[in-house]
């Protein structure tokens, strides 16, 4: 039997298809794989495999300890949840579809696993195995690239420490996420001309969310420069056509808007649109140029550019064009007005480090192995890497959560006290019930129809997409409240909003931290 196989072409060039030959394939048997595996491939793997286990036990046990909230843990945990029972995924800890607050439809990978075994590992161990995969690509372009299997396994190294992929881990649980690995795929597959390959994780990052155009437009610029026209020109037509119809057709069909974050942008004014806050921006950029580039240098926006592009030691800027597929990203998050937006310690920073990852392996492997100084053979190549690896090490001490770094990092206790008694008050809750509950209970208790954060639906807050309701009751989601669960704590600001509703409900639970209400029905709820 023969099939053909390729012959792989310098880094730039294309594959001329006359260096196609017939060749015969041999199988090896799994044995025989498995004795073919490296020690830098097995150093790898167990990397990846101890990166997973660290943090999904870290984000488990932030989580068992009220580390986590209704946004944005439990209402991700509540929309899959309600598609594995069959229903529409409608948020109530958010007051909108899941899919009308972002397109995100890679969440119906783990739809199934709600049918098997429901709860929080599903998206926490989600969350840091795909982020931990990230590292794969990176290695795998690397080895060929810098002709060592070992440079490869440190430029995979320091895409794990880097601060933004730690941070991700531990920030409640995000979609975005799966773009550590994804776009990290797609690089790959895009320099190595795997087009199949390439095909399936563009589509897969597109499934992420309605934005993740930011970096594969840029991608697809890239492959059309750099690699094939045709399937670059597909790559960005096809991810304008689906942010597109993601946003005008899905997230304003389910909630009558496009976008709820045209907020995020600059200058813009409350009420505006997209559209209108895009041309406020325009218009500010052509005729007040300084006062754009005092909101670029305000809020510490520098210094996240420093954070993110430090740990590689900017060796990237000597062939920066893979790298700059990241710039798009990396400019609207400095752009952004949404302070977290501009912060490494969360999850729009993320998307940045594939592409710089991989863009500091392909400027590498542009240097020279050696060159010979006065009759010396220096290993460039060799000093790169070692400036890489301690640039990264640095990095990671100073701002990555990891253990042997000079953070200072919340580990969670899932047996604190606060956890332990609110675990004993809603185990009094039936299943089904619809309960109103503070935001660090609110996750406990998502796998139900209707589960409210506190006010809500009493005192409409940072609920729906119509920003007019806020302050406002939603009667009849408030007349169908069966419980409430609230902090003792008079500092927790919800003492007034319960004193306006208390007639109607009767303590039927409490210890030193938490109350459990229950809904009287011979009393109507005071002010309907």
């Amino acid at each position: 039997m023969t099939e053909q196989v390729a012959i792989e072409g310098s880094d730039d060039a294309p594959v001329d298809p006359d260096d196609l030959d017939d060749v015969a394939v041999v199988r090896p048997t799994v044995n025989e794989w498995l004795g073919a595996r490296t020690l830098p491939q097995i150093l790898l793997t167990c990397a990846v495999l101890l990166w997973t286990a660290y943090f999904t036990q870290r984000s488990l046990d932030i989580h068992h300890g009220l580390g986590t909230s209704s946004y944005d843990s439990g209402l991700y945990d509540q929309g899959m949840w309600l598609l594995s029972r069959g229903e529409a995924p409608f948020i109530t800890l958010m007051g909108r579809n899941m899919f009308g607050d972002h397109t995100s439809f890679v969440l119906l990978l783990l739809v199934p696993l709600y049918w098997i075994a429901p709860g929080a590992w599903i998206m926490f161990f989600s969350q840091s195995a795909v982020i931990a995969a990230g590292a794969i690509p990176v290695f795998l372009y690397g080895r060929r690239r810098l002709e060592s299997e070992w440079f490869a396994l440190i430029a995979a190294g320091t895409y794990l420490l880097h601060p933004a992929v730690g941070w991700a881990n531990l920030e409640n649980f995000h979609p975005d996420s799966f773009l550590g690995l994804f776009i990290g795929v797609a690089l790959y597959a895009a320099l190595e001309r795997k087009w199949k390959l390439y095909g399936a994780f563009v589509v897969l990052s597109l499934l992420v969310k309605e934005d993740v155009s930011l970096v594969i437009v840029p991608l697809g610029i890239w492959v059309a420069l750099r690699r094939s026209w045709r399937i670059g020109l597909i790559t960005v037509f096809g991810s304008l056509w689906f942010m597109f119809t993601a946003m005008y057709v899905v997230m304003r069909g389910l909630i009558g808007q496009p976008t709820l974050n045209a907020w995020r942008i600059p200058f813009s004014q409350p009420g505006d649109g997209t559209g209108a806050a895009a041309r406020r921006l325009i218009d500010t950029a052509v005729t007040n140029p300084t006062q754009l580039a005092d909101h670029l240098r305000a809020d510490g926006r520098p210094w996240y550019l420093w954070q993110m592009t430090s740990p590689f030691a900017w060796i990237f800027l000597r062939l920066p064009s893979v790298a700059m597929i990241s710039a798009l990203v990396l400019f609207t998050n400095v752009l952004s007005t949404f302070w977290y937006q501009y912060q490494v310690q969360y999850h729009y920073a993320l998307v940045a480090v594939p592409a710089l990852a991989i863009g500091t392996v392909y400027a590498l492997g542009a240097v020279k192995s050696k060159v010979t100084v006065q009759s010396l053979e220096v290993p460039l190549r060799a000093v790169g890497i070692g400036a890489l690896a301690l640039s990264s090490f640095v990095a990671a001490f100073m701002w990555s959560p990891m253990p042997w770094g000079r953070t200072v990092l919340f580990h969670g206790d899932p047996d604190n006290v606060y956890a332990v008694t609110m675990r004993e008050i809603i185990e009094e809750i039936p299943a089904g019930a619809s309960v109103a509950a503070h935001h660090r209970v609110t996750p406990h208790i998502a796998y139900r129809t209707e589960i409210y954060q506190f006010p809500n639906p009493f005192r409409v807050v940072l609920y729906g997409p119509d920003r007019e309701l806020e302050g406002i009751r939603l009667s009849e989601r408030a007349d169908r409240v069966d419980f409430v669960v609230l902090p003792t704590s008079e500092d927790e600001n919800v003492a007034d909003d319960f004193a306006v509703i208390e007639a109607a409900f009767v303590e039927v639970a409490a210890n030193q931290f938490w109350v459990l209400y229950e809904r009287d029905r011979s009393d109507p709820l005071p002010g309907n």
